[in-house]
C-alpha cells in the first residue's frame, strides 16, 4: 500500500479471545493508513498436515502467534510444540514445502485447498465463538480510492484515534475527561510503547460515534489541547452491536417492621 500498488488491505486488529493484534497498531501509525471500514468474522481453525500424515505422528504445530493462542487448549491436550510463524497461510505453505509428516499447521480450510494439505481436525479453537475484528485500510490523500460498500446491519459509527500525552501527573486523566465531559463512550483503550523516545507511550482509542457528530467533534477538539500528538485513524460503520450496559441489581427494600 505504501508504494500505491494496492488500493485496500484487510488487517486484523483484535480477537475476542487473543486480544489486540499489536503489530497492526504499530503499522497503522508507521504508514499513516486510513481506516475506512470495520469487519467482524467468525474464525474457525483447522489442523492441517501433509496427505497421509496421521494425527498421532504430529509433534510440532506452526501458526501465527494469535492462532496459537486461540487454540491453546487443543495444543496442550495434544502435547504439541507450538512454533510461531508469520501468518496462518504461511505456516500451511511451510508444511507443504518442508514435507515433514511430524508437523502440522493451524490455518483455515482454504489454506488446505491452496497447499494440498489434509484436515486432521476442525474447529480446534478453545472458544468456539471466535471472532476477529478487521480494519479495511487505504492510503490517505486526494487520490485515495473510493471505499467499497459493505452490506451489514446498522449499528452506528465508530472513530479510532491514536495520541500521546505529556509524561506528567494527571495527563491521561485530562485526556479521558475530554470524552467523558462530551458524553462520548470509549469502547477500547490500548497503550503501546513509542519507538522514540523510549519509555513513552501512545494510546489507541475507539470511540462510539462518527467524527462529524457533535459530541465526538467536541471531544476531539478538547483532546488536541490535552495531547502532544493526535491523529484520527478513521471513522467507519461499526461491525458489531454495541455492548449492553451491565444490569443494575435491584435492592430489596427492607420492611421497617422486620428486625
Amino acid at each position: 500500500m505504501a508504494d500505491q500498488s494496492v488500493d485496500f488491505a484487510l488487517v486484523p486488529v483484535e480477537n475476542s479471545q487473543g486480544g489486540s493484534v499489536l503489530e497492526t497498531y504499530d503499522l497503522l501509525l508507521e504508514y499513516r493508513a486510513l481506516v475506512v471500514a470495520e469487519v467482524a468474522l467468525q474464525v474457525d481453525h483447522c489442523l492441517l498436515a501433509l496427505p497421509g500424515a496421521k494425527r498421532d505422528e504430529i509433534k510440532r504445530v506452526l501458526s501465527h502467534p494469535q492462532a496459537l493462542a486461540q487454540c491453546e487448549a487443543f495444543i496442550v491436550r495434544e502435547h504439541l510444540e507450538p512454533i510461531p510463524a508469520y501468518d496462518t497461510a504461511g505456516a500451511a505453505k511451510q508444511i507443504q514445502q518442508e514435507g515433514r509428516k511430524d508437523q502440522a499447521a493451524i490455518a483455515g480450510r482454504r489454506a488446505a485447498e491452496l497447499y494440498g494439505l489434509e484436515i486432521l481436525a476442525e474447529r480446534i479453537q478453545t472458544v468456539q465463538e471466535n471472532i476477529t475484528r478487521f480494519f479495511l485500510i487505504t492510503r490517505r490523500g486526494p487520490r485515495r480510492p473510493k471505499a467499497p460498500r459493505i452490506k451489514r446491519p446498522r449499528y452506528g459509527k465508530k472513530t479510532s484515534v491514536v495520541c500521546a500525552v505529556a509524561n506528567e501527573p494527571g495527563a491521561l486523566f485530562r485526556l479521558l475527561a475530554c470524552f467523558a465531559e462530551a458524553g462520548v463512550n470509549l469502547t477500547k483503550l490500548e497503550s503501546r510503547p513509542r519507538r522514540d523516545p523510549p519509555w513513552e507511550y501512545l494510546f489507541y482509542l475507539d470511540l462510539d460515534g462518527g467524527r462529524s457528530e457533535k459530541p465526538v467533534a467536541a471531544s476531539l477538539r478538547a483532546a488536541r489541547h490535552a495531547t502532544t500528538f493526535l491523529q484520527v485513524l478513521g471513522t467507519y460503520a461499526r461491525a458489531l452491536p454495541p455492548a449492553a450496559p451491565p444490569k443494575r441489581r435491584s435492592r430489596k427494600r427492607r420492611n421497617p417492621a422486620e428486625p
